[in-house]
């Protein structure tokens, strides 16, 4: 599966972007003025993002590697879409936020 790091490394400028807005959604220290992105936790949320769009279906799997990319495909795209719409949150963070049913 893809890092955020590795998707950074080859993203266009959009891409770039992107990322550096999905890491500014998992600061350090919320509360300081200068917080740095907490780049660990956004690397598994992209991880986790990626899981979840991809459902039941297991990397180790025979012949799941095109479902992986396309599911890193599509957490790709829905960075850029999210990095669009202001004061948007990371649906890891807002899922994991959420209390059980």
């Amino acid at each position: 599966m893809i890092s955020l790091h590795g998707v950074y490394e080859q993203g266009t400028d959009a891409v770039k972007a992107a990322i550096r807005a999905f890491g500014a959604r998992h600061l350090l220290d919320a509360a300081g003025p200068n917080a740095e992105p907490n780049w660990k936790q956004a690397e598994r949320h992209f991880t986790y993002l990626i899981e979840d769009i991809m459902g039941g279906a297991a990397p180790q799997q025979p012949g799941a590697a095109a479902t992986v990319r396309r599911a890193e495909n599509e957490a790709i795209d829905f960075l850029l879409v999210l990095s669009t719409v202001p004061d948007s949150r990371c649906p890891i963070c807002v899922k994991r936020q959420r209390p059980p049913l």
